[in-house]
């Protein structure tokens, strides 16, 4: 049984990041959101608290909104010296009144751990839908298999088309998926293919993949809501797909929502098939 110790909360500080840090890398009791972003570089956004204990850093809890309709668990983390529970419910409360009177009416997380899935149902979370994960795995005949794209113009992805790029990306998703500015910034400085498709000189659609240990994670894929339906995300896909077997990058992943029955679609036309992996999304609606 932990001993529980009193414990002060209070907003993070640039100073308590090696603290974290450790925590992060050593700890029993530590989820991170699935993000471009690492968690310590959340350090500065709001809400950010910190549980603290005889001057040391015992847990924190990261949710700032981006986009501000929506807060995801950015992280929260937890030392052995006190139970995740009580750290939680000293966090919480801070962390619901930071919201209290913004945009933000959700707050959201995608627990891959049964203590934190658990944690979560305790406190009026539910589960809402999962993200699979699909992927495709290239070889010359399979990409000739493939049927030819339209003959849209696409081109390599430049930082000057982020703004555009962003305005797509909140066009096509629910506030819960959409990313903002600064997300699609951090996803394109990683990439290692990202392109657009550009219309009469207007980008109407996107594509942002990076890099993994097993190949390339296809990380956003958008098209104008006026301009779906048409091929423009096929014909996304199929370049992308030839460019990186071209590259000896075999193995492309995706994820999507398994209510997003267009999505789907799209990418079992273009080859991808399910994994049996599937990440369960927690919401819970703000007053």
């Amino acid at each position: 049984m932990v001993v529980q110790t009193k414990i002060q909360i209070r907003p993070v500080k640039p100073g308590d990041k090696n603290q974290l840090a450790h925590l992060i890398h050593f700890g029993t009791y530590v989820h991170r959101h699935l993000d471009w972003k690492p968690p310590l570089e959340w350090i500065g956004e709001e809400p950010f608290f910190v549980a603290e204990s005889s001057n040391r850093v015992v847990s924190a809890l990261a949710c700032p909104p981006t986009p501000p309709e929506v807060a995801w668990v950015r992280m929260f983390v937890c030392s052995t010296r006190v139970s995740y529970n009580y750290a939680w419910d000293a966090l919480w409360p801070q962390t619901i009144a930071s919201l209290q009177g913004s945009q933000t009416k959700t707050v959201a997380a995608i627990p891959l751990q049964k203590w934190f899935r658990e944690l979560l149902t305790e406190q009026g979370f539910h589960h809402n839908h999962n993200v699979v994960a699909m992927a495709w795995d290239s070889t010359p005949e399979k990409i000739a298999s493939l049927p030819l794209a339209l003959p849209v113009q696409l081109r390599r992805m430049t930082k000057r088309d982020i703004p555009a790029v962003s305005a797509i990306d909140a066009q096509s998703f629910t506030p819960l998926w959409r990313n903002g500015h600064d997300s699609i910034d951090l996803a394109f400085k990683q990439s290692i293919n990202a392109s657009v498709v550009e219309e009469s000189g207007e980008i109407i659609g996107y594509q942002i993949t990076t890099h993994t240990p097993y190949g390339a994670h296809l990380g956003r894929l958008a098209v104008s809501p006026g301009q779906q339906n048409k091929g423009i995300g096929y014909a996304l896909l199929r370049k992308l797909v030839s460019e990186l077997s071209a590259q000896n990058i075999q193995r492309l992943s995706v994820n999507t929502q398994n209510n997003n029955v267009k999505s789907i679609g799209l990418y079992k036309k273009a080859g991808f098939i399910e994994t049996n992996e599937a990440y369960p999304v927690f919401i819970q609606q703000l007053e």
